[in-house]
């Protein structure tokens, strides 16, 4: 008789049962683990941003595995319980476990810490053998093969959304805020070229987003290795569109010249500010770097010559930041030639430096964990800034989103990216501005 593994993406309960959750990409890791899984299994995905699980008639299965973010940790520790009470045992693994493994040991029967692939076989031996382990180190291995997603298995729902593929994992950029480094490490580690460039050829939809924590790294190996995938998906004639988050150092002649001719309409940029002492602070050597020759408006305009739209990520909070200065930074996203623009409260994860620095000044708002995760969800100010009262700072980033995604603004920053690219790119950014003014309910 088959077994049957239940993947789960959990959600918190502010977007379960939304239909206006924005874009989401496919849920990759779940599909990784699918793909790892022996073909004598039968497999179901779960995902709750797209799908309801009713936990008083729940689906059945014989092995649950969870993956979690810090924020839906809380929503992840309740569906364990729920199959926990029928026996059936419960795997966890994602970031949030990896960085608070005795926690989720607390609620799971077995967590997973790190990257998966090198020991998801041994997880299902020592189940079926029935001496399934507590812990699993799948750390961060060298990455000389990449694994097969099943997307076979995933619901119909994601017919109409971008699908996910990533080239590495790793990011050298250790900045104070982000987990990347403490799960993925500093080092970019890439798949073989060639299989990355068979997994792109192979996926159905027209539109997809890279996942890799940094698309182009840092270091001239890991500029060569994307300008080879740029150049294969070109040689091959591979005609889709694709997205992926990079660092400012992608804003370079050749690159941008390769990778639109590969498809690319849409680059993801962790801006942080645009306030020189504020990336000070923040350790963003490599933005302090670039807008010490050219000026972030410059550089968004030499990637919109190429079609290339820019998606740009700010952070409200900082230690330097006053509500003036919060102000300036909305006025910036809104009048510069940037395309999209995103918002995040300065959120202190676990694993991260942050995070660290924060509990041992005190000045964590919210600490009755693991409920209050739930609040850390890159949306929520859960800390004491440092120049203003956490209200302040909640007030003035509820007040930035209705501005930066009022249909005014919106309608703007189309005419502006269409006059500066082409249409395909200018809709794209309509499109994405509109699912943020969907997401955060702004009227």
């Amino acid at each position: 008789m088959r077994k049957k593994l239940l993947l789960i993406q959990p959600v918190v309960k502010a977007y379960r049962g939304r239909a206006d959750i924005g874009f989401p990409t496919e849920p990759m890791a779940l599909e990784i683990i699918a793909g790892l899984t022996p073909q004598d299994w039968e497999i179901q995905i779960i995902d709750e941003r797209l799908e309801a699980l009713n936990l008083d008639d729940p689906a059945e299965a014989d092995l649950v595995g969870l993956t979690a973010y810090t924020s839906t940790a809380p929503r992840a520790y309740e569906i364990s319980g729920t199959y926990k009470k029928r026996g059936i045992p419960v795997v966890m693994g994602g970031v949030h476990a990896s960085m608070l493994t005795q926690e989720a040991l607390n609620y799971v029967d077995t967590v997973v810490t790190g990257e998966a692939e090198g020991i998801w076989f041994r997880v299902i031996a020592d189940f079926e053998a029935k001496e399934m382990q507590r812990l699993y180190h799948g750390g961060t291995p060298d990455l000389k093969e990449m694994p097969t997603p099943r997307r076979d298995v995933l619901p119909s729902h994601y017919q109409y959304h971008i699908s996910a593929l990533q080239t590495g994992r790793g990011c050298p950029h250790n900045c104070e805020f982000c987990a990347v480094t403490s799960f993925n490490g500093y080092r970019r580690r890439k798949f073989p070229v060639e299989q990355a460039l068979d997994a792109f050829e192979a996926i159905p939809h027209r539109i997809v987003g890279f996942l890799d924590d940094n698309l182009i790294g840092h270091s001239k190996k890991d500029v060569e290795y994307a300008k080879t995938l740029f150049r294969g998906i070109i040689e091959r004639g591979i005609k889709k569109t694709w997205v992926s988050p990079s660092s400012f150092n992608i804003a370079q002649k050749e690159l941008l010249t390769l990778a639109a001719k590969s498809g690319c309409k849409l680059i993801t940029i962790g801006i942080e500010a645009e306030d020189p002492d504020a990336l000070k602070v923040m350790n963003k050597t490599l933005n302090l770097k670039m807008v010490a020759n050219a000026k972030y408006e410059d550089l968004f305009a030499l990637m919109h010559q190429y079609g290339i739209a820019v998606d740009g990520g700010f952070i409200y909070g900082l230690d330097t930041d006053t509500p003036e200065k919060l102000q300036r930074r909305t006025d910036y996203m809104i009048n510069s030639n940037l395309d999209i623009g995103r918002i995040s409260p300065l959120t202190p994860l676990p694993g991260t430096r942050l995070f660290k620095r924060m509990k041992k000044e005190g000045r964590l708002i919210h600490t009755n964990f693991p409920d209050d995760w739930e609040l850390y969800d890159l949306q929520k100010v859960v800390f004491k800034p440092a120049l203003m009262k956490a209200e302040a700072l909640s007030e003035i980033v509820e007040e930035s989103k209705k501005a930066i995604y009022s249909e005014e603004i919106i309608e703007k920053k189309f005419q502006r990216t269409l006059n500066a690219t082409d249409s395909f790119t200018a809709h794209m950014v309509k499109s994405f501005n509109l699912g943020y003014r969907m997401h955060f309910q702004i009227t």
